[in-house]
């Protein structure tokens, strides 16, 4: 009888300590998903204090540290449990994740590796893999990663569907599109333009344009083209120029270059994203020299909203006068209006102050401007979209400007 006690007494120890370690881990989860990091850090840590040598309460500290955006403490985490338990391939897959929130893909792709080394028959990780793969530009290698994740699980939504985004992937957008300019002081201007843009590899993409424009009774045309070179965690660099039959009505060449690099933000709700570009941009027209600097910052909002502004300085030099520096500035908000079944339609709000655009001569000049507009774009396959836009600038000596149109765009 004493001994059945006993038994009785030790299994119910076992069961209320089970019981207790799931209540904590629910708890961390619940906090979790409440984004309440300070609590659910509190209990895993109290954890971590009653048995500082248990290493399945050490991985859930790497875990909160990781969801919370303290990821610098998620990899330190990590890189001690892994010296204490150096064959668990969860382990490895959580370094791997800390590592792909901080743009070091190919180091997250090393430990991927280790982790299918470790267990070849595990479909979570041939996905997690495959992912990196796709992020570096392995698009080949990745297909191959998908496949063995479906012959591993034939039911894997994962694998199924990052198989067919990698079949149908786009790598070149065609887009057309015309504009119109009204004025109450001078006849209509028109534009019209097609451009083609091909991203070659995840690293390099090009841009070829053609545009015609008519202003005043003169005709003009105008060719671009750049070059785009995206490095991961180092940003993008694009370099270009432009030739123009210019007919005095748009610039005869133009060179540009704009740096942009984007970063990804933890910690906060509001702000999800940033983005910074810079560039400077050369006009040369047979009468005028002029030299922009630009400057825009890009914020990712929540439910896809975004919002920019952006600043010009502007270096004009006109024959026969000195040189003058001018600034302008411009502000815009971009939001989603509503979505259904492939359709999704958004828009846009823009003020601008003090600003031109430079591409034809009836832009530069001593005025001042304040330009105000919108636009929608409306997504009507995953492949088609189309822009439209209408705007309205003031300008000094009682002159004003009414511009509107739309663009056609379709990636194959």
């Amino acid at each position: 009888m004493m001994v059945r006690l006993v038994g009785i007494w030790l299994l119910c120890s076992l069961a209320w300590g089970q019981q207790l370690t799931s209540s904590w881990q629910e708890d961390v989860r619940r906090r979790a998903e409440a984004h309440d990091w300070t609590a659910a850090m509190g209990i895993v840590d109290r954890e971590v204090a009653r048995a500082p040598g248990d290493m399945d309460v050490r991985v859930w500290r790497a875990r909160v540290l990781t969801w919370s955006g303290r990821l610098a403490e998620a990899e330190f985490e990590y890189h001690e449990i892994l010296t204490a338990v150096p064959n668990d391939p969860d382990n490895w897959m959580g370094l791997a994740a800390v590592y792909s929130r901080e743009g070091r893909t190919m180091d997250a792709l090393k430990t991927l590796n280790r982790a299918v080394q470790l267990d070849p028959k595990r479909a979570d990780i041939h996905a997690a893999r495959a992912a990196a793969l796709r992020t570096l530009g392995s698009q080949d290698e990745a297909k191959l990663e998908y496949s063995r994740v479906l012959a591993l699980d034939p039911t894997d939504a994962e694998g199924r569907a990052g198989l067919l985004s990698l079949r149908g992937e786009p790598r070149h957008e065609l887009r057309l599109g015309v504009n119109t300019d009204l004025f109450n002081f001078a006849d209509a201007n028109q534009d019209e333009g097609v451009a083609l843009t091909s991203h070659w590899t995840p690293y390099w993409t090009t841009s070829l344009a053609a545009d015609g424009y008519h202003w005043g009774g003169l005709n003009a045309e105008k060719f671009v083209a750049s070059l785009t070179g995206k490095v991961p965690g180092w940003g993008a660099l694009t370099v270009g120029g432009a030739a123009a039959h210019d007919n005095g009505v748009v610039p005869k060449d133009e060179g540009f270059f704009s740096y942009d690099q984007g970063f990804k933000l933890h910690g906060t709700e509001f702000l999800h994203g940033l983005e910074i570009v810079y560039g400077q941009h050369w006009y040369w027209y047979s009468t005028a020299r002029i030299l922009t600097v630009n400057e825009t910052a890009l914020f990712y909002l929540p439910r896809e909203w975004t919002w920019s502004l952006g600043l010009t300085e502007a270096r004009s030099h006109f024959s026969g006068t000195g040189a003058e520096w001018r600034p302008s500035g411009m502000t815009r908000l971009a939001f989603p209006i509503t979505k259904w079944e492939q359709r999704r339609l958004g828009g846009n709000l823009f003020f601008a102050v003090g600003t031109e655009n430079f591409a034809q001569v009836n832009q530069i000049g001593e005025f001042s401007s304040q330009t105000y507009g919108g636009g929608l774009r409306l997504q009507l396959t995953a492949r088609q979209d189309v822009t439209g836009f209408a705007a309205y600038q003031r300008r000094s000596q009682d002159r004003t400007e009414s511009s509107f149109g739309f663009t056609y765009g379709i990636r194959f």
